[in-house]
């Protein structure tokens, strides 16, 4: 069995994808174009906003058929408008086609992420205070939305349930209280020999002042917290463990919660609530 690396998780993706996409046959393609002709594409942007999934779409292409030509001009992370020309890509039509909405439905969700991404960036101008993602995100897609991500200049929180303990209110909950999670993930974690970043979450000042008692954490999410207790809740914690200010923070006040002192602030709007960049793959003949 082949080890999972991020290559093996694309390849496996693309190929889902043109499943769902192709079926039994590009029919609209070979009912009109020979099967041999060949051509030239390229991608145009619309919108203003930042490239992200450039180098995904060359692994589309690649996948799709490695005798096809990809030539990029912008990379991933630029800053692009209307009229920018991305790539140009040439050979097969029939190839061309096959890969041409898979293509622009990665970049433009990307690039549509990496611009949102950059705006909330942009708001914590000057401050410590660094943006996270979440895991709300496309099934099947989270990988690229989180790179998607990191190209807007924001950072990821855990990719999913294995690379971090998050002890949320229902773990909380159902471990039977604050002490108990703490205590039983510890000896969990010391049992099992692994090292895995330990956060949990605080709903109130109470919570938070029981979690600095008990100890054992790595970082202290102060979940939909109002300016005031966040900023009380930074005093109170002094450092001593990582923040989090989550839940409910928008564009218009998460500068406001940065000030507040916390270290991280995570947005779920940054993969669930976004705008796709509008950009579109046309044929030419120069």
């Amino acid at each position: 069995m082949k080890p999972t690396t991020r290559n093996n998780i694309l390849e496996d993706f693309i190929s889902g994808c043109l499943r769902e996409d192709t079926g039994d046959g590009d029919h609209s393609t070979l009912a009109c174009i020979p099967e041999d002709a060949r051509g030239k594409a390229r991608l145009l942007i619309k919108d203003k906003g930042i490239l992200s999934g450039c180098g995904v779409a060359e692994n589309v292409f690649r996948i799709i058929d490695p005798s096809l030509e990809f030539e990029p001009f912008i990379a991933d992370g630029s800053r692009i408008s209307p009229g920018d020309v991305v790539f140009h890509v040439s050979g097969k039509v029939h190839s061309i086609l096959k890969a041409e909405r898979l293509v622009l439905n990665i970049m433009q969700r990307m690039s549509g992420i990496a611009t949102s991404t950059g705006m909330y960036v942009e708001k914590l101008t000057g401050l410590r205070t660094k943006i996270l993602d979440t895991r709300k995100t496309s099934p099947g897609m989270r990988f690229l939305e989180k790179e998607a991500v990191r190209t807007g200049g924001g950072l990821n929180h855990r990719m999913g349930l294995f690379d971090m303990i998050m002890l949320k209110d229902n773990h909380i909950d159902y471990a039977g209280g604050i002490e108990n999670a703490i205590r039983k993930t510890n000896d969990y974690l010391l049992g099992k020999k692994k090292k895995l970043p330990v956060e949990i979450e605080a709903r109130n000042l109470d919570d938070v002042r029981k979690i600095l008692q008990t100890g054992g954490v790595d970082r202290i999410m102060l979940d939909n917290f109002n300016l005031a207790d966040t900023r009380e809740a930074v005093k109170l914690i002094d450092h001593r463990y990582e923040t989090e200010s989550s839940g409910g923070i928008t564009l218009e006040t998460i500068r406001d919660y940065a000030e507040c002192g916390v270290d991280f602030i995570s947005v779920g709007a940054l993969t669930h609530h976004i705008q796709s960049l509008d950009m579109s793959l046309k044929a030419f003949s120069k």
